[in-house]
């Protein structure tokens, strides 16, 4: 009896089951109803349509995978913005090329007028500088602005080419022939750096030489004097060019290599670009800065392929047969660029979230400037736009070009003499056509962007009061104004026209044409 007593549970004993029997009740009591049958258990995923545990086999499995089906329309507007992003997948490419082909027109058209026109508008000056005594000295101004700027650019162009006749071309393709495929992958590299870094501030050194030598004079100067900017804007030219000529002969080497092993492993850089550009974030601004680096980058390939053809068709004495052995390679290469920059633009715009309209209004924006720059009182000349907007330097490409055809072709005939007139009269033509057809189509693209309704034909006392140079705005200073709408202040006409175009919108939001090539947009430069 005294061991049964031990057995039986003590008064806490019962009061800690009593209440785990209370808790039980209430959890049992959740799931039923009030006529006191039990709820289901809430319906997990798979549940739906599995149907109980012991009928499930495998005759069943096999029959629910042949007929199961799903809507799609559920996540209509998932889908219907993944088929959007195919079709613009599709359309970067045709809309890319467009912006392409029309800034290659625009670096084209300011190289040609480095060979065409500037020597024109030289003479030009140098006339009016020599008849200015007889026609007295009515301002302090011996020349216009313009003039000036133009005087030094062929200063530099001439000085510079003076400089490149004393370099050994045949020494400089040997010292690279003889560099193994790694250094000279390694070589080609550090050019391709070298080259970007000089274009970023050459178009300030030779701004900077412009604006000293046009600027209103002051009493107490702040700044060097223009010898000693002329003297960097030459330094820099010569040695850009001694950089691009490094290139072409680099290129050059690959074209001539027996087994085309550095040409392959040139070319394979170009895809090496693509992981450093499409798996960032791209915005809309960064978006125009690559496009306008690779459109600079293309023109600047077609002119180092010039180069090579020149440097091989005169070690072959100029035979048409071994110019067919050089085109497949050079097919490739450009091939290889053009390749390149779909893939890189399409996938940017798909990871970014970007229409191919995009394009259209990059495209729209350059031709604006172009306009811009065609009035009578532009603030910069169109050359110099091309130069800070792509960062595209004539200069430095005329200085080599001119080398390299003075070394390569001899004009001692009558005939040969001919030859060169009628050339030179062909490549003036082809300059005032270009120019003609991007004026038009520039006009064209502006018109469909509705930019044409940033300005307005102002004619009168507004418009002449506009055009008249003050003394607190010279008309040196002009030459290096922007020419966007959001700083410009108006492309009027002179006293007594019919009124120009004054590109000064009313209300103008962050625009496109506010970001040079070189302007820092989200935290990085492409």
């Amino acid at each position: 009896m005294a061991a049964e007593h031990r057995d039986l549970p003590h008064g806490d004993e019962v009061t800690q089951l009593q209440d785990l029997k209370e808790k039980g009740r209430e959890a049992e009591h959740k799931w039923t109803g009030s006529l006191g049958d039990r709820k289901p258990p809430p319906e997990t995923l798979g549940q739906r349509d599995a149907g109980p545990r012991e009928g499930f086999t495998l005759r069943r499995f096999l029959a629910k995978e042949l007929k199961r089906g799903y809507l799609l329309e559920r996540q209509e507007s998932s889908f219907t913005a993944r088929r959007q992003r195919v079709y613009t997948f599709l359309r970067v490419p045709r809309e890319l090329e467009r912006l392409m082909v029309f800034g290659t027109c625009l670096c084209l058209d300011s190289f040609l007028f480095v060979f065409t026109f500037l020597p024109l508008r030289v003479v030009a000056a140098s006339l009016h500088l020599l008849l200015r005594p007889f026609h007295g000295l009515r301002s302090g101004r011996l020349l216009q602005p313009a003039q000036t700027c133009d005087m030094l650019k062929a200063a530099v162009i001439i000085l510079c080419f003076i400089a490149m006749r004393w370099v050994d071309y045949s020494m400089i393709y040997h010292l690279i022939r003889g560099q193994s495929v790694i250094k000279l992958y390694i070589i080609y590299n550090m050019l391709e750096v070298a080259d970007r870094l000089f274009s970023s501030f050459g178009q300030d050194v030779l701004d900077a030489m412009y604006w000293t030598a046009t600027e209103p004079k002051r009493k107490k100067r702040e700044h060097l004097s223009l010898l000693a900017h002329f003297c960097m804007a030459v330094l820099y030219v010569f040695f850009h060019a001694i950089l691009v000529l490094f290139q072409a002969t680099t290129l050059n080497v690959a074209f001539n290599s027996h087994n085309k092993s550095l040409l392959t492993v040139m070319l394979s850089n170009n895809f090496v670009e693509l992981k450093g550009s499409v798996f960032k974030r791209c915005e809309k601004k960064n978006l125009f800065q690559l496009s306008n680096s690779d459109i600079r980058e293309r023109f600047h390939n077609v002119i180092l392929l010039l180069i090579v053809c020149l440097r091989n068709m005169e070690q072959f004495s100029w035979n048409p047969d071994h110019l067919w052995v050089l085109v497949p390679d050079l097919l490739l290469v450009l091939g290889a660029e053009v390749l390149v920059d779909v893939v890189k633009h399409a996938f940017i715009t798909k990871f970014n979230d970007i229409t191919a309209e995009v394009y259209v209004e990059y495209r729209a924006s350059l031709a604006y400037e172009l306009v811009c720059s065609k009035q009578h009182h532009a603030y910069t000349d169109h050359t110099d736009a091309v130069s800070r907007r792509m960062g595209f330097i004539p200069l430095s490409l005329a200085v080599v070009l001119s080398r390299v055809v003075s070394s390569c072709i001899r004009i001692d005939e009558p005939v040969a003499i001919i030859t060169a007139i009628i050339f030179y009269l062909g490549l003036f033509a082809s300059k005032i056509l270009t120019s003609i057809m991007l004026l038009g189509k520039s006009w064209q693209y502006v018109c469909e962007a509705h930019m044409d309704e940033f300005g307005t034909f102002n004619n009168g006392d507004k418009a002449e009061a506009s055009s008249t140079p003050t003394s607190d705005d010279p008309p040196g200073e002009a030459k290096d104004r922007p020419s966007h709408p959001s700083e410009s202040a108006g492309h009027t006409s002179e006293k007594g026209g019919s009124g120009t175009w004054d590109p000064t919108p009313s209300t103008v939001g962050p625009s496109l044409l506010a970001v040079d090539r070189f302007t820092i947009c989200g935290g990085h430069i492409n």
